[in-house]
């Protein structure tokens, strides 16, 4: 399939009615979707950023990465979860065949080579005939974990947009200050909501790029052009972030109804020393000044449909307590029509490098059993499906045994 050209002068023509920035001004733009079914929300991501989930490394035969795709579908089921979230645009690429972006080097070793099967089409099939929701999930500006555009697949629309990109450390963004490259990766992302049956578009926490010590992230040139108005360049950031949320949110439902939209933050929005509507924490990054990411207010004004905090912090953890986290996502959330799921660290489980805490099967479901005083919470979401199968601690099997006993 031929790849659609994208450049600055042909965005606009490619864009039809309310997916810009400007045909979403309007807060009564944000349509709603189908709400989520009454039972408590179960899920897992499935990344394939780096191959960490799957599949297990580049270059594996279409009949291998088909049978570990659907081993990992299986395992869901066993663990009696409901959702799955495939990571399917991990860098500017695709796991199905993209009208805009290239197939992706996860897959075959090669960014742009047809791995000659359709993940995210077999993802959607067998996830629904085993009664799961296949949640899709796209990282929006995240193009490459290095900084050598002449890495990136001939044909990539970055090779033919070269001012969209910025390096920071290390690595090659697109700049979200550029309204040609939100829109450019609105369209990119909806074309899986387009071609596929999915039940959710999905966001993790990567909006602009965390922090890098002694590095500036390059976006002089679009604040010089585009800033006035707004009070310091981290408000037209934020402001750039919502457009794309907005965006979103209002174009799903033009493409496909019933797809709902729901982002993974950072599990800190602000801390409560910096902001009297933050958290009681002292954590390092937080996402409206770090990410310039505004969750509070994408929840308040019911932009998205559900939320997944990363609360991926142990009871009693100083800097970021879960236990103080929970309470502040569930207050934010009341009132509105957003639902709260939180995320959770199983990955953290037995690993030798992390507190004692973790190294206690029990401690996750602690966490379940305390979030069950907050009926905001409606579920919960385990990082990352290598760990949901591996399960080296027993900690997963002990959330299921004292939990799920229900499917």
């Amino acid at each position: 399939m031929t790849r659609r050209s994208f450049t600055v002068a042909g965005a606009a023509a490619l864009f039809g009615a309310g997916l810009t920035g400007d045909a979403v001004a309007a807060d009564a733009a944000v349509e709603k979707r189908r709400r989520p079914r009454n039972t408590a929300f179960r899920g897992m991501w499935i990344a394939s950023v780096a191959n960490r989930d799957w599949p297990s490394k580049p270059a594996l035969p279409a009949e291998t990465q088909r049978a570990e795709l659907l081993a990992h579908l299986d395992t869901a089921v066993r663990r009696r979860l409901n959702t799955v979230i495939l990571q399917v645009r991990p860098t500017a690429d695709a796991l199905w065949p993209s009208d805009y972006e290239p197939w992706s080097a996860y897959l075959t070793g090669v960014q742009g080579q047809d791995p000659g099967w359709d993940p995210l089409g077999t993802a959607v099939d067998e996830a629904h005939k085993r009664g799961l929701e296949l949640h899709a999930w796209f990282n929006p500006y995240r193009v490459a974990g290095h900084a050598d555009p002449s890495r990136l697949s001939p044909d990539h629309p970055a090779r033919s947009n070269p001012d969209w990109l910025v390096t920071y450390g290390g690595k090659l963004y697109y700049n979200p200050g550029l309204p040609e490259v939100r829109e450019f990766v609105m369209r990119a992302m909806l074309d899986a909501v387009r071609k596929y049956p999915i039940d959710a578009v999905h966001w993790d926490d990567y909006f602009y790029p965390y922090p890098v010590a002694g590095q500036v992230f390059d976006d002089d040139a679009a604040y010089e052009r585009y800033g006035a108005g707004f009070a310091d360049r981290a408000a037209w950031r934020r402001d750039n972030t919502d457009q794309l949320v907005r965006g979103m949110a209002a174009a799903i439902p033009k493409v496909r109804k019933g797809v709902q939209f729901g982002i993974s933050p950072f599990g800190v929005w602000r801390n409560k020393a910096t902001d009297p509507l933050g958290s009681d924490t002292t954590a390092g990054v937080q996402t409206y000044d770090d990410l310039h990411a505004d969750v509070r207010k994408w929840i308040k004004r019911d932009w998205i449909d559900y939320v997944v905090p990363q609360l991926y912090w142990n009871m009693g953890f100083a800097p970021a307590d879960y236990a103080k986290l929970v309470p502040w996502w569930a207050d934010t959330v009341a009132g509105t029509d957003v639902d709260l799921y939180l995320g959770e660290a199983l990955y953290k489980a037995g690993d030798p490098v992390q507190p004692a805490p973790w190294q206690d099967p029990a401690e996750l479901s602690r966490h379940l059993s305390y979030a069950g005083r907050y009926r905001q919470v409606r579920g919960h979401v385990y990082f990352a499906a290598r760990e949901v199968a591996a399960d080296p601690i027993g900690a997963m099997a002990r959330v299921v045994a004292d939990h799920y006993t229900l499917r």
